[in-house]
Formats: structure tokens, sequence, C-alpha cells
């Protein structure tokens, strides 16, 4: 396999985010409007302490995954946390390294600002992804409740 080349979403990559993303909602049986779609895109690639953030992942100049993450403040400390909100690879190199390679970015990258609480979560049933995140996260026992 060659290797993965994982970068910071830049404005050139919108049709690469939109069929990725797309894929990720397909898959968890979700969609969203185009509306959705455009405000997203415009806050990941624009400039805001707490608008949410993105990489995209390329195997062969192909993307190939995506993740988003967003920071924002907690009750709990002085710095920030941060939530990997979305995380997605083609089905075709899922196990080849392309979800811990995110992962690693984003952690890297907030790092950076002095944050070490990256956290997210998934559906139980997940049971490919949770093979991964139990391999390079440890799972907290919360469970989520949302008021919807």
């Amino acid at each position: 396999m060659s290797d993965i080349l994982i970068r910071p979403l830049e404005e050139k990559d919108h049709a690469d985010w939109k069929r990725l993303w797309t894929n990720y909602l397909i898959f968890y049986k979700a969609s969203v409007s185009e509306e959705v779609y455009a405000t997203t895109w415009e806050r990941l690639i624009g400039e805001g302490e707490f608008e949410p953030n993105g990489f995209l992942a390329f195997i062969d100049g192909r993307a190939v995954g995506l993740v988003h993450y967003i920071y924002h403040r907690s009750c709990w400390s002085l710095v920030n946390n941060c939530y990997l909100q979305d995380l997605f690879a083609d089905a075709s190199t899922r196990g080849k390294g392309v979800g811990s390679k995110l992962i690693k970015a984003v952690q890297d990258e907030a790092g950076k600002l002095g944050i070490k609480n990256v956290y997210w979560m998934t559906k139980e049933d997940n049971a490919v992804a949770r093979s991964l995140y139990d391999k390079v996260a440890t799972r907290t026992g919360f469970i989520e409740y949302d008021l919807l």
C-alpha cells in the first residue's frame, strides 16, 4: 500500500470533501440539506477559535478519508477540549491505517494548543471503527443522551 498523506482541508478540496462526507452520512443512514453542506464547508475553511476544522487523507493523490474536529471550552480545564466529530475512510481503505493517521493528525494539532483531551463517540454496533478506537484510545464508559 502507498503512503498515506494527511493534510488540512483547502478550498480546492470541496468536491473530494463533499464526496467523502456524503459517503460518511450514507454509512450512518443520515442526510443533510444542501444549505447544511454549504454552511459546513464555509465553517471548515473559515477562521475562528470555535469553528470546525478538518483534514483529508490521500493515497496516490486520491482523497480517501476525512476527519472533522471542533475545539470547545470546558468547565474542567483552563484549555479547550477537542471533539473529533466525524471520521471516515473509503471502504476500500479501511484497516489500512487511514483512520488512525487522521486521529493522530487531530491529536497532534490539538497538542500544538496544549489540548490533551481529544474525544469522540461512535455507534455501539460500529465494530470496524471500534476495533481501531480500542487500539488508539481509552473507552470512558460514558453513555450519550440526546434531547432531540
